[in-house]
C-alpha cells in the first residue's frame, strides 16, 4: 500500500518542513492527506492554508477535510479520546 508516500503527518517540526515536504509530494502525485491529531490539528490547517492560498497559480486547492477521534493509552495508562483530523490537497486539472 502506498498511503505513506501519499500522506504526510504532522508533528513537531517547523511549520514550513511540512509546507515543503507536502509540496514535494504534490508535484509527484495528484493528491496529498494531510493527517494530524490532538494539538498538531492547528499546525496540519496552517500547513493546508498556506498551500491553498500562497500557491494559487500553481493550482493546489482543498479537497475533502474529515475529523474524527482516536482512542489512545496515556501515559498513565488511562484510555483517552484524541481529535484527528485528516485534509485532502489536490492539484487542479487546468
Amino acid at each position: 500500500m502506498s498511503e505513506s508516500r501519499e500522506t504526510i503527518y504532522i508533528g513537531k517540526k517547523p511549520l514550513m518542513a511540512y509546507v515543503t515536504s507536502t509540496l514535494i509530494q504534490l508535484a509527484n502525485q495528484p493528491k496529498i492527506s494531510i493527517k494530524a491529531r490532538g494539538l498538531s490539528i492547528g499546525r496540519a490547517v496552517d500547513v493546508a492554508q498556506i498551500i491553498a492560498r500562497k500557491t494559487e497559480n500553481a493550482g493546489y486547492t482543498i479537497g475533502s477535510i474529515k475529523i474524527g477521534s482516536e482512542l489512545l493509552k496515556s501515559e498513565d495508562g488511562r484510555d483517552r479520546n484524541v481529535s484527528t483530523i485528516e485534509i485532502e490537497v489536490k492539484r487542479n486539472n487546468t
